[in-house]
């Protein structure tokens, strides 16, 4: 280049990464994935089938869905929805990681604890917006100032594995409805009871019992012991071979201890159904008395959205759509009509029109 030639400047970078020392305070847990952990009670509770398909269908759900952008103009008559081009981070919030994993997180951590975090690893140059997020984990999340189970408003003291963040740089979303962990610890805690009488009772002879003297000198304590011990061992190898004297009698038991437990658990799978806000329809849980004859699949979808998935994605897109992260009148939503085949490539679907019983001739 000559001596007097035009210097070469390098393009202004568009977003810039957040300081995790400084803003965590000198240290910062923040990427050392060997600390994170998952909260003993949401362990347990997935390990419940009902509880388990209730998460899957919902976080699969919600995390397939994409948001759309927008702005509201005031025609005199109504707020119209003008749709804008999305942001980088609105089509991929962190991106080392795809989106569903994200958002299917964020639903997760709302329904078991109440609230769902992310920590902005990126800010636009120009506006000191975020740009790019990172999930994390609510179960390494506490805060003191806020203990649960009810929040009251965004925490000012936010600590992730002990070290304290910056809440400026953690977007916090509150849930409309207070998490599993408190809600759903009588219930589950049945469930699990009950899981584990039917998992002895797998390993159990074919046929339960119990023995009883008919005659004789009367056994005693550490006799019947002893009897009750060698019957068990010669058993427990699944044998129906048995050898008694006259003085005692195998007694069959008259109900089945595991019938009571299958009816048992089947209606626990209601009341799992019920604490999980999905359709027991949908995790195959009895439903008594139900009038519904028949359910297709596009159905199906609209109901897991309106009874279950809606408040949690509606808590997602309305926290994204706050002043700290979007400019004063744009928004977010998620784009759940398709996914839910509410649209067609030609629009809106029409509902067919259904006769008024009482004008149908009897």
């Amino acid at each position: 280049m000559g001596l007097f030639g035009r210097k070469e400047t390098k393009p202004r970078i568009a977003s810039v990464e957040v300081g995790l020392k400084a803003a965590a305070g000198g240290v910062s847990m923040i990427g050392d994935y060997y600390t994170y952990t998952v909260g003993s009670f949401e362990t347990l509770a997935l390990t419940l089938p009902t509880v388990s398909r209730s998460s899957d269908l919902m976080s699969s759900l919600i995390g397939e869905l994409e948001l759309k952008h927008y702005t509201r103009q005031w025609t005199g008559e109504r707020y119209e929805e003008i749709y804008l081009p999305n942001e980088p981070w609105m089509d991929q919030l962190d991106p080392t990681v795809p989106q569903q994993f994200v958002l299917s997180n964020l639903f997760r951590d709302l329904w078991f604890y109440g609230r769902a975090f992310l920590w902005v690893s990126s800010r636009r140059a120009d506006d000191n917006r975020p740009a790019t997020f990172q999930w994390l984990p609510a179960a390494n999340i506490a805060t003191p100032n806020q203990n649960g189970p009810q929040y009251f408003a965004m925490p000012t003291e936010i600590e992730f594995n002990g070290v304290q963040l910056d809440p400026a740089n953690v977007v916090t979303f509150l849930s409309p409805s207070v998490g599993l962990v408190w809600t759903g610890n009588r219930a589950v805690s049945i469930a699990l009871h009950l899981d584990q009488f039917a998992d002895r009772m797998a390993t159990q002879e074919q046929v339960p019992g119990y023995l009883q003297q008919r005659g004789g000198e009367t056994m005693s304590g550490d006799e019947l012991t002893d009897l009750a011990e060698a019957w068990a061992e010669l058993r427990k190898d699944g044998s129906t071979v048995g050898a008694l004297n006259d003085y005692v009698e195998f007694v069959e038991y008259k109900k089945d201890p595991g019938e009571v437990n299958a009816a048992q658990r089947q209606y626990q799978a209601l009341e799992l159904a019920r604490l999980c806000s999905v359709p027991a329809y949908l995790v195959n849980a009895p439903t008594p008395g139900s009038s519904m004859t028949y359910q297709n699949a596009q159905q199906a979808r609209q109901d897991l959205w309106i009874f279950g998935a809606s408040q949690y994605a509606r808590a997602i897109s309305a926290r994204l759509s706050m002043n700290d992260i979007l400019p004063r009148g744009r928004f977010v939503e998620f784009d759940y009509e398709e996914a839910l085949g509410l649209v067609s490539d030609n629009g809106p679907m029409v509902e067919p029109d259904v006769p008024d019983m009482e004008d149908s001739p009897s």
